[in-house]
């Protein structure tokens, strides 16, 4: 193929999605059938950096990562049904602060280990989620073996948090690498996996744990195998997109960029608050006379309405700006979570789990948009998002063990839901500041 017929994409000019300016008829048709055929942009263009934002492969991608997020925030997401079980079994004599140390420590075990799964995604691909898959199966099945508050600790709190971000921090990656334009909704559409499997998950574990004859055992190793497989279709399907980089494994220039360093300190702090109803919103509804069994769909119901509250704001934070709805949603949930103890019968309580869910489900795939976009190349999309999920990961550990501490100093909810709702406002308003510094201007899109 001649040089003057080939296009700076590397690929033949009427493949390039442009025909030459004097070209035939048939190459005048062939590149139009190739831009009818590839109308998801999955097409080549003048950069060949650029993100095809769709087409199978993008596609692909997201589905796999959707179902990591099913098999990790989706389970991790459906702790308060752990933490009521464990409060009146295995670990009744321990306090609510105590047992929610293993929810935090899983919590932010999987977002801090973004600090190096980010970098070493960058580095080496996806080959860093085969081990991490394996290791999570077995972990869910160790979990189903343990009976001591140590082992609690040790299985569900430190080694599955551990390896989900190994598994979470790629997916999230993977997919900013094919998208641009349409990144924050497919983002929202794959972590909408997270808000899926904390239906599917709690319901489950639910009706195993209150309504059936099945042992903790055995309930927790139905789940492990349902994990199994969707990780098996996960690893398959999930795929960077730009070479691995070759510059050294930890960079710096992430803590040199302004908006990065806040945007990071307004996740930390919206962190420390926003997670309240997933750890105590059962305990609580159970203290208000709910039955144990239709508390636990709690959690389901509060994950079914984020997977709106996920995909929705992903749309819209494409075309108005990812730290516009980022922040929006954020001061939204605390407004959500000071209401919290307002809601005082069945009724009232679920339709608080709608709201919450709604409006908390735009804070996670907002912040995995926003940080991708303080990434100045794709190769670097997992070192800046792990990094800052990493610190923002520290308020995930912090927040629920204080609450239980203010439960038991105060014995009721309502000290929570105004500390938890103020912190996440909070970091919502300080998230609203970045656009200051912006060059859109406080009301441009950011």
């Amino acid at each position: 193929m001649s040089p003057e017929k080939t296009s700076r994409a590397g690929l033949p000019s009427e493949l390039d999605g442009h025909a030459a300016p004097h070209s035939s008829t048939g190459e005048h048709n062939s590149a139009h059938s190739t831009n009818f055929l590839n109308h998801d942009n999955e097409k080549a263009t003048n950069d060949p950096n650029a993100a095809p934002d769709g087409g199978f492969r993008a596609w692909m991608v997201a589905a796999g990562s959707a179902t990591i997020f099913f098999c990790t925030l989706g389970l991790s997401n459906s702790f308060g049904i752990f933490q009521e079980y464990y409060m009146t079994h295995q670990l009744q004599g321990q306090s609510a602060s105590n047992i929610s140390w293993i929810g935090s420590t899983q919590s932010f075990l999987q977002f801090f280990t973004g600090m190096l799964a980010g970098p070493l995604f960058d580095r080496h691909g996806a080959l860093i989620m085969y081990p991490a898959a394996v290791l999570y199966v077995f972990a869910i099945m160790m979990l189903s073996l343990c009976s001591k508050y140590w082992h609690f600790m040790l299985v569900q709190g430190i080694l599955m948090g551990l390896v989900q971000g190994f598994l979470q921090i790629p997916a999230f990656a993977a997919v900013a690498q094919y998208f641009d334009k349409k990144r924050a909704a497919a983002l929202g559409l794959a972590v909408a996996g997270s808000s899926v499997g904390g239906v599917v998950m709690p319901i489950i574990l639910s009706k195993l744990f209150n309504n059936s004859p099945t042992s903790f055992g055995w309930s927790v190793r139905i789940v492990g195998f349902i994990v199994l497989f969707f990780m098996t279709f996960a690893v398959i399907s999930v795929k960077p997109r730009v070479p691995p980089r070759k510059t050294k494994l930890f960079l710096l220039d992430p803590w040199k960029q302004t908006r990065f360093l806040m945007f990071t300190v307004a996740l930390f702090i919206i962190f420390v608050g926003m997670f309240t109803p997933n750890f105590y919103l059962p305990t609580y509804a159970v203290s208000k006379g709910m039955g144990a069994a239709l508390a636990g769909y709690l959690i389901a119901i509060i994950n079914a309405t984020s997977t709106f509250g996920r995909i929705v704001p992903g749309i819209l934070a494409d075309k108005y700006g990812n730290l516009n709805t980022f922040s929006i949603g954020s001061i939204a949930t605390g407004v959500i979570v000071f209401c919290m103890t307002s809601a005082t019968d069945n009724a009232g309580i679920i339709v608080y789990a709608v709201f919450f869910g709604l409006g908390s489900g735009t804070i996670m795939s907002g912040a995995a948009a926003s940080l991708s976009r303080c990434a100045p190349d794709p190769s670097e999309v997992g070192t800046y998002m792990g990094m800052g999920m990493a610190v923002a990961g520290v308020g995930a550990l912090i927040g629920p063990p204080i609450n239980g501490a203010i439960v038991g100093a105060t014995g009721n909810f309502f000290a929570v839901s105004m500390f938890s709702g103020a912190i996440t406002v909070a970091g919502g308003l300080f998230a609203f500041t970045i656009k200051t510094r912006d060059k859109a201007g406080l009301w441009g899109k950011a």
